[in-house]
C-alpha cells in the first residue's frame, strides 16, 4: 500500500484525477481516504490455497468484483491502470483490457496474484534485477527500486539520534517486526534483553498486540538500563528516525526492507516470517547474498540472537562492509521512475491523465 501511495503523491495533483480501488472490507480504505485520495471498494476474495468449503463463496465474490470493476471503469474512464498486487486487483485487470497498465512488484519473487496480473500488464516495474527471471522475456521489465515514503527520507543519523536522546558514540540496535509487530522476535529480544543492554541502546518497536507485555518486561530491568531501552508499540514517521539512528537492525524481510535498509545503509539480521509463502525468505537471501545482511531462521532466533548481535557489533570491519553493501543497493529515485512510467503509459501530459490504482 505504501509504495502505491508514495507514487501517487509523486504523480498526482488536483488536475490529475486518481481513483483508488480496494477491497470493500479492506483495511486500506481509512488510510487512503486520510490521504484525500478517492476510494471505491469492490467485493474480492482469494482462491489460491483456500479450503473447499470457502472456495465457492470466494469465487462468487470474485464474480461480483468483476461486475463492480466493469461499472467503475465505465464511470471513471481511466487512461492508465496501476497495479501493486493482491487478489482484489484481478477483477479490475480482467475488465481493464485494453487500457494501458503498469504492474509494480515489491518483493523479489512475485506471488500468484502478481503473476496473474503480469499477463495483462503493458509494463512491469520491479524492485531488483533478480525479479526479471520470474516473468516472460517478452514483457517489458523496468528496474525502479522500492518507493520510500517522504516522511522516512527526511531523517539522517544525527537527527535520529537527537530524537531518541542517544549520543553519537553509542551503539544502537533496532528491533521491529513490521506494522503489526512479530511476537517471536519480541520474545527472543526479551529473553536476552539484559545482555543486549550491557553494551547497546535498543530501539524496540513491538507492535500493538504485545504492548501489554512491555510493562512486565521493563519492570524487571535494573534502573540503570531503563534509559537504554527505547520501546514503542508503533512508530509512524519516526520510524525513519529509528532506521537512521541504528547501527544494526533485527527484523522480518518484507518488501519494505528492500528499500528502507539500503537507503540508510543499515546492516541487518533478517528473520523471515516462516508461516507464509517464501517471499520473505527470497528477500532475505537476496540481501544476504550481497553481503548486506545475515539470515537467522525464526525457530533459532532465541538461541542465536545475542551471539549474532555481539559478533557483528564487535567486528567493525564486517559492519563497515555490510553498510557499504547495503548502500550499494539503494535506488533513491524509485517513486519518480514509476511515476514517469505511468505518465508514459497515459500517453498524455501528467496533468491530463486519469489514473486508477490497486
Amino acid at each position: 500500500m505504501y509504495p502505491a501511495l508514495t507514487v501517487l503523491h509523486t504523480v498526482g495533483d488536483d488536475a490529475n484525477p486518481v481513483l483508488w480501488i480496494g477491497g470493500e472490507d479492506g483495511m486500506e480504505k481509512d488510510l487512503v481516504t486520510r490521504q484525500q485520495i478517492p476510494f471505491r471498494g469492490i467485493p474480492a476474495a482469494g482462491v489460491h490455497g483456500v479450503g473447499l468449503r470457502a472456495l465457492p463463496g470466494n469465487l462468487l465474490r470474485l464474480a461480483k468484483g468483476t461486475l463492480a470493476s466493469r461499472k467503475i471503469l465505465r464511470e471513471f474512464q481511466p487512461d492508465v491502470l496501476f497495479f501493486t498486487g493482491g487478489y482484489v486487483a484481478v477483477p479490475m485487470a480482467l475488465m481493464g483490457i485494453p487500457r494501458n497498465s503498469l504492474l509494480y512488484v515489491p518483493d523479489i519473487e512475485p506471488g500468484l496474484a502478481l503473476k496473474t496480473l503480469a499477463r495483462f500488464a503493458d509494463c512491469i516495474a520491479v524492485t531488483a534485477e533478480e525479479s526479471r527471471s520470474f516473468f516472460p522475456a517478452s514483457k517489458r521489465i523496468v528496474v525502479t527500486g522500492y518507493p520510500l515514503r517522504p516522511e522516512i527520507l527526511k531523517w539522517n543519523r544525527s537527527r535520529g539520534r537527537e530524537w531518541f536522546g542517544i549520543a553519537e558514540d553509542e551503539k544502537v540496535l533496532l528491533v521491529f517486526g513490521g506494522s503489526k509487530g512479530a511476537h517471536s522476535i519480541n520474545q527472543a529480544v526479551w529473553s536476552v534483553l539484559e545482555g543486549l543492554l550491557t553494551n547497546l541502546h535498543v530501539i524496540h518497536v513491538t507492535g500493538q498486540a504485545d504492548w501489554p507485555l512491555v510493562d512486565a518486561c521493563r519492570n524487571q530491568l535494573p534502573g540503570e538500563w531503563l534509559s537504554r531501552y527505547h520501546v514503542f508499540p508503533y512508530l509512524h514517521e519516526e520510524m525513519g528516525a529509528a532506521l537512521a539512528a541504528a547501527d544494526l537492525a533485527v527484523c522480518r524481510a518484507g518488501a519494505s526492507t528492500l528499500g528502507e535498509l539500503p537507503h540508510f545503509g543499515l546492516p541487518a539480521i533478517l528473520v523471515p516470517y516462516p508461516y507464509a509463502w517464501r517471499y520473505q525468505k527470497v528477500n532475505a537471501d537476496y540481501l544476504a547474498s550481497r553481503g548486506a545482511a545475515v539470515v537467522v531462521e525464526n525457530d533459532r532466533l532465541a538461541d542465536e540472537l545475542l551471539p549474532t548481535v555481539s559478533q557483528l557489533m564487535g567486528d567493525e570491519n564486517q559492519m563497515k562492509a555490510m553498510r557499504k553493501a547495503m548502500l550499494d543497493l539503494a535506488q533513491p529515485h524509485a517513486a519518480e521512475k514509476i511515476a514517469d512510467l505511468l505518465r508514459e503509459l497515459a500517453q498524455s501530459p501528467a496533468q491530463k491523465g486519469r489514473l486508477t490504482t490497486w
